[in-house]
């Protein structure tokens, strides 16, 4: 086959902030000269270090090496809000409510946790960043409470803990008198991201895989058997592999026009003193996600996760061309703000620190990228929004695949459509966008 070049690389806007409240890292090692190997993967998130995990149990003496275009923990990997969620999550339904086989995702969701807690453990990784506490769907009007119950309902058939919380239970979790009620799931564990992340690439390196920061793979190609991938100063030869990009599969020539790109946008603010703590109240770790998918996601986290803050997102927007402006950044943290202050009046005068953009990447029917592309090519990507989860568990799959192994997740993504194609442009932008803002003035209580 010819060479594929990378058309576009990945921009971000704001900061990563998650990696920004830790300590510094140790300065990057980027790829320079040559260096072959039986395995590569090209992304160093949820998705590509857990391929890189899942090939090295698979290959002990395999040579592994991976490639990120920026530093660990600093693209989408440390601008989500740190969920890991066990149970359906369908961004596009009205309450969460799955529509495929709800037993067999909430099956494959805990397996992607239980890998994660074993890295945990196995890399030493601060156990404050992976916390197993659960999650709550809050709500604020009364349809918003109508979901939730009807939520719990779908649960309860499915053999499935929850627990719906009142008013004053709310606000004794959360600080805040905004929301009617809640329904509070255990399985779910809130991790800081950056903090995970930094600390599985680190666990890996001690393991012998080589993993390469500020190293974008700008062309990819076949050499006899092998596969070429090169970045701006150094090239690398592998037997076999991984596309763990996400979106930017897209970026190589696959599966063009049928991967929706969409930001999400997100504030989070200074470390809150002991006035700010004691006029907020509430439990010092918890995440509430909207009862409406299209509402506002808050968190909380404490000093051991990078200090006292909270992170409010929201706002999303269809880019198919996988950056979003400065100013968009902006009057999201503007509708950020109304948000805090709706939910915090105690805290108005506490402003935001950081505001950031974060890519996500979906598809109209739901379905992940995870399959062998062309012979010892492999995907993990499109995470339909749940990077920590399904990135695992397509990073774990695709591994497997590479490496002959054949498993329930495996076998879950292969049985999978391709993603649906998209309506050409400008009409997937223009309909995409205008279905967002509806669905968001929809659930603008939420």
């Amino acid at each position: 086959m010819s060479a594929r070049r990378a058309r576009r690389l990945p921009l971000h806007r704001g900061p990563a902030a998650w990696s920004a409240i830790l300590p510094g890292q140790p300065a990057p090692v980027s790829l320079a000269g040559r260096l072959t190997v039986d395995f590569a993967v090209i992304g160093a998130g949820f998705a590509g270090l857990s391929a890189a995990r899942r090939l090295r149990q698979l290959n002990p003496q395999a040579r592994i090496a991976v490639l990120d275009a920026g530093r660990l923990a600093e693209g989408a990997s440390g601008r989500n809000s740190g969920f890991m969620i066990d149970l359906p999550h369908d961004l596009s339904s009205k309450d969460y409510s799955g529509s495929g086989d709800d037993h067999t995702v909430i099956r494959l969701n805990r397996q992607a946790i239980s890998f994660a807690r074993e890295a945990i453990e196995e890399y030493g990784i601060d156990p404050a960043f992976f916390d197993p506490c659960g999650k709550v769907n809050g709500a604020v009007s009364g349809k918003a409470d109508a979901h939730n119950r009807s939520y719990a309902a779908h649960l309860e058939k499915l053999g499935e803990s929850a627990r719906m919380l009142d008013d004053e239970e709310m606000f004794r979790l959360t600080g805040s008198r905004h929301y009617r009620s809640g329904l509070f799931t255990p399985g779910t564990v809130l991790i800081q991201p950056a903090g995970y992340i930094r600390g599985f690439g680190a666990g890996l390196r001690r393991e012998g895989v080589s993993v390469f920061e500020n190293s974008p793979v700008v062309q990819i190609g076949r050499t006899g058997p092998d596969w070429c991938l090169h970045t701006p100063n150094g090239q690398i030869t592998a037997a076999k592999l991984i596309l763990a990009n996400n979106g930017h599969l897209e970026s190589f020539g696959f599966a063009r026009g049928r991967l929706m790109h969409v930001f999400l946008f997100a504030s989070m603010t200074p470390d809150l003193d002991s006035d700010a703590l004691a006029r907020l109240g509430g439990a010092a770790r918890w995440g509430i996600t909207p009862s409406d998918p299209m509402g506002t996601t808050m968190r909380r986290i404490d000093g051991p996760q990078g200090g006292n803050r909270i992170i409010t997102r929201t706002c999303a927007l269809f880019e198919p061309g996988m950056q979003v402006s400065a100013t968009a950044v902006s009057r999201a943290a503007e509708i950020h703000r109304r948000k805090f202050l709706d939910r915090y009046p105690q805290l108005h005068d506490i402003g935001t620190e950081y505001q950031w953009a974060g890519h996500l990447c979906l598809s109209r029917n739901g379905v992940s990228v995870m399959r062998e592309l062309e012979p010892g090519l492999f995907s993990a990507c499109c995470q339909n929004g749940l990077g920590t989860t399904r990135g695992t568990l397509t990073g774990i799959g695709a591994a497997e695949l590479a490496s002959g192994h054949e498993s329930e997740i495996t076998r879950h993504f292969i049985a999978e459509a391709e993603p649906t194609r998209l309506p050409p442009e400008p009409l997937a932008r223009i309909g995409a966008n205008v279905y967002l803002k509806w669905r968001e003035w929809l659930a603008a209580k939420e």
